[in-house]
């Protein structure tokens, strides 16, 4: 039973940082999405098990930075410059079709919410 656990979402102003983590159970590609009220889930961003290749979806972009450490199979989301529009349930998810799609195993979620 693949499990993932996040942790690090909470409340920050607008133009402030948050760091998510998500602990794996085993190594896979892993990747980022959120889901805003009222909103359908969409990807944020995703990692190669090495780590040596990123993807991020455009609204995102030169703003949040994924990471992970291999020896803890702990996946980072590091998010910059935050906006109001980024406010959502942010989850991890492993073992894809594709780094964008076909998530197969999915955390629980965790709140990210960004005051103006």
């Amino acid at each position: 039973q693949v499990q993932l656990v996040e942790s690090g979402g909470g409340l920050v102003q607008a133009g402030g940082s948050l760091r998510l983590s998500c602990a794996a159970s085993e190594r896979y590609v892993m990747g980022w999405f959120r889901q805003a009220p009222g909103k359908e889930r969409e990807f944020v961003g995703g990692i190669t098990k090495s780590g040596g290749y990123t993807d991020y979806a455009d609204a995102v972009k030169g703003r949040f930075t994924i990471s992970r450490d291999n020896v803890k199979n702990t996946v980072f989301l590091q998010m910059n410059s935050l906006k109001p529009e980024d406010t959502a349930v942010y989850y991890c998810a492993a073992n894809p079709t594709t780094i964008r799609t076909g998530y197969r195993y999915w955390g629980q979620g965790t709140q990210v919410t960004v005051s103006s």
